[in-house]
């Protein structure tokens, strides 16, 4: 008996990525404020590239708080979205080729989000990690962390609460 052969490295590759490409476009707001996703494995690293236009306080200068909470969501909402898709693709209930635009699985809504601002955010680049604490059928918990030049010195943290899409698209609750 012989095992089947495993896909190319580069296949699998391309296939996540697909995938990841059509969850991010699925939040339009991600092209306004610059905010892309760096993907290694399951891992997701967002980057909210600067731009004027983020600058809050000319004089600082410093980037805006309504910003970096929208990049914090965004990052929260992308993050806990991507884990619930890795596992639908990774355990064969959905392939990548089957996803569209149109059959993307909905995205969670928000319940409540909380951000703390631990000092200015500085006009550079900014980078966030999603960790999902709690993933059910109805809720979810997610807490995200942004950093700027050193990912041991935060600038902003926040805890989101989430209601879960059910499987045919129509939120539970």
């Amino acid at each position: 008996m012989s095992r089947a052969r495993p896909e190319p490295v580069q296949v699998v590759k391309e296939r996540r990525d697909r995938a990841l490409r059509l969850l991010v476009e699925g939040v339009p707001y991600t092209r306004f404020i610059g905010v892309a996703f760096d993907r290694r494995g399951d891992e997701l690293t967002a980057v909210m590239n600067f731009d004027e236009k983020l600058i809050g306080n000319p004089f600082l200068p410093a980037l805006h708080g309504g910003a970096i909470a929208s990049f914090l969501e965004v990052t929260a909402i992308v993050g806990l979205s991507w884990q619930t898709l890795w596992d639908e693709i990774e355990s064969g209930r959905i392939t990548v080729e089957e996803l569209t635009p149109e059959t993307m699985p909905r995205l969670p809504k928000t319940i409540d989000f909380t951000v703390d601002y631990l000092r200015s955010g500085l006009p550079r680049d900014a980078y966030a990690r999603a960790r999902v604490n709690r993933s059910g059928r109805r809720y979810a918990s997610v807490h995200v962390e942004a950093w700027q030049d050193n990912r041991d010195k935060l600038f902003a943290q926040a805890t989101g609460h989430f209601l879960m899409p059910t499987r045919n698209g129509v939120s539970s609750g």
